[in-house]
C-alpha cells in the first residue's frame, strides 16, 4: 500500500519529539480517523452548497428528519438536540419557514404547544444534500471489500462504545 500523509506525520513525530512518549499505531489510527472526518465535513459543506442550504439550515432538517419520530418535533426538543439557544432555534424555524421548508402547527395534545414538521419541498432538498453526502461516504467505502467494511464498523463500534462509557457519545 503506498505512503500516506499520516505515515509522514508519524515519522516526523518519532523524528522530531523524542521526549514526547506515543505509540505509531494509536497515532496513526486517530490521525486517519480525523483526517476522514474532515473529508467527510468537507463533503457536507460541499452538498449543502450544492442544493443551496446553510449548514444550521441543513442540521436542523437533518435532526428533524432522522428523529424517533421522523420530520416532527418541539422546537425545544429541536433546540436541545442542537445545542442551541430556545431564541436561536426561533431564528432558525423561521427562516426554515419563510422558506417553505418547515411548518409550525398547534400541538394536538396542547394547543399552547407548537409541532414543527418538514414540508414536501424540506423533505426534497433534504434528500438532495443526503444523496450528495452519501455519494461522497460510498467513494470512500468502495476502498474497502464488504468483509474489510464489515471488519472496520466492528472496530470502530468498539471504539464508539468506549467514548460513550466516558461520557463522551453525543
Amino acid at each position: 500500500m503506498p505512503e500516506d500523509w499520516t505515515d509522514r506525520h508519524v515519522a516526523r513525530w518519532r523524528d522530531h519529539w523524542l521526549d514526547i512518549a506515543f505509540d505509531d499505531q494509536v497515532e496513526a489510527a486517530f490521525v486517519r480517523i480525523g483526517r476522514i472526518d474532515r473529508y467527510l465535513r468537507h463533503a457536507k459543506q460541499h452538498a449543502v452548497a450544492e442544493v443551496g442550504l446553510t449548514d444550521f439550515e441543513y442540521d436542523t432538517l437533518h435532526v428533524l428528519m432522522i428523529r424517533d419520530t421522523p420530520g416532527s418535533a418541539s422546537p425545544t426538543e429541536l433546540a436541545a438536540e442542537l445545542a442551541v439557544s430556545g431564541a436561536g432555534m426561533t431564528g432558525r424555524l423561521d427562516g426554515l419557514e419563510k422558506a417553505g421548508w418547515i411548518r409550525r402547527i398547534p400541538s394536538v395534545d396542547d394547543r399552547r404547544r407548537v409541532i414543527v414538521e418538514v414540508t414536501k419541498a424540506g423533505i426534497e432538498i433534504w434528500r438532495r444534500a443526503m444523496d450528495i453526502r452519501g455519494e461522497a461516504e460510498n467513494d470512500l467505502a468502495d476502498a474497502l471489500t464488504e468483509r474489510e467494511l464489515a471488519t472496520l464498523n466492528r472496530l470502530l463500534k468498539k471504539v464508539t462504545v468506549r467514548t460513550e462509557e466516558r461520557g463522551a457519545g453525543s
